[in-house]
């Protein structure tokens, strides 16, 4: 099972489950909130009034948001009393059972040749970085990768994406500093349905959800990548940096007022011990997780298993 079947929905079982790297990139939220919670629940074969309030503390705590919060002690008071506990089984074992329906999302992916990627987000989250990983791992699926560098307002971000093309020799579309965006998104597509590309993926410039022209403007990208290709793009990742907690529930909801968003990326989780926030922007977005960044390395981009997620939590 490779990059690619994962990108086009289709799971590996083998990978169903944690791995030492998840387990490690979610160290800090597993150590701090979810580790205190594992330990109450395992003092206790009921939920009380004053476990509810400690419960729910913690929850909140690790940024899962005060609905999705409810809908996991609803759905635990609701297993205890349709089902107790059996010999052996825990709280937290019913608590995995709860969480993954909360963020697990059906994906399913358009049918597209070459297929197209857009990435959005606002500044520093990740976006040129989760870019290039992205082309690197599907590169080593053997998928032939273009790059288009849309983010034309700096200069760095260009220069960054020509440093990944020239050590991944994977081939970049890029016009400079000032450039309108939407005309390198329309010639990145062009020269991929030309010169027969698999994926193409394309960075766009990080832009606060509070500047209405700019997310005008992305929106203009969007339209301009579906002129160039019917259809296209197949796919808009939304990449929120896992850091910035409940604000990143306020960019979500600019980015996808602006343009169709299909997926998330979390980046940064090994960099936050309230890694919570992946449910609350599930619950908020109703858009399935497509991948997460667990550290700097490029093979730290992971397509996200909702199984291994919880149960990389709980550990």
């Amino acid at each position: 099972m490779g990059w690619w079947d994962w990108l086009r929905g289709k799971k590996d079982p083998a990978t169903e489950g944690t791995t030492p790297a998840l387990e490690k990139g979610l160290q800090k939220s597993r150590q701090s909130f979810w580790s205190r919670l594992r330990t109450l629940f395992a003092t206790r074969s009921a939920i009380d009034a004053g476990s509810r309030e400690e419960i729910e503390e913690l929850l909140l705590s690790a940024d899962v948001g005060p609905t999705v919060t409810e809908k996991i002690l609803q759905g635990l008071e609701k297993e205890l009393k349709e089902l107790p506990l059996r010999e052996g089984e825990t709280l937290a074992d019913r608590l995995e059972k709860v969480l993954l329906p909360l963020i697990q999302k059906p994906f399913s992916p358009p049918d597209g040749h070459p297929y197209v990627i857009l990435l959005v987000g606002v500044n520093g989250v990740g976006k040129t970085t989760t870019l290039a990983r992205l082309a690197y791992r599907l590169q080593q699926e053997g998928k032939k990768v273009l790059m288009g560098a849309a983010d034309t307002f700096r200069a760095a971000a260009v220069e960054q994406l020509r440093r990944w093309s020239d050590k991944l020799h994977i081939p970049l579309v890029e016009k400079g500093m000032g450039a309108d965006p939407g005309a390198v998104a329309f010639e990145t597509v062009q020269k991929a349905i030309k010169e027969e590309y698999d994926i193409v993926l394309i960075d766009t410039a990080g832009r606060l959800h509070t500047r209405t022209p700019l997310m005008q403007e992305l929106g203009k990208v969007y339209r301009v990548i579906g002129k160039a290709l019917p259809g296209a793009p197949h796919e808009v990742l939304l990449v929120i940096d896992a850091t910035t907690g409940q604000n990143a529930l306020r960019q979500a909801e600019a980015f996808m007022q602006a343009t169709a968003c299909t997926g998330l990326v979390l980046t940064k989780l090994d960099g936050t011990a309230k890694g919570g926030i992946a449910f609350a922007l599930v619950e908020q977005t109703g858009l399935p997780i497509r991948f997460i960044g667990i550290g700097e390395q490029a093979e730290d981009l992971l397509p996200f298993s909702a199984e291994g997620f919880v149960r990389g939590l709980l550990a």
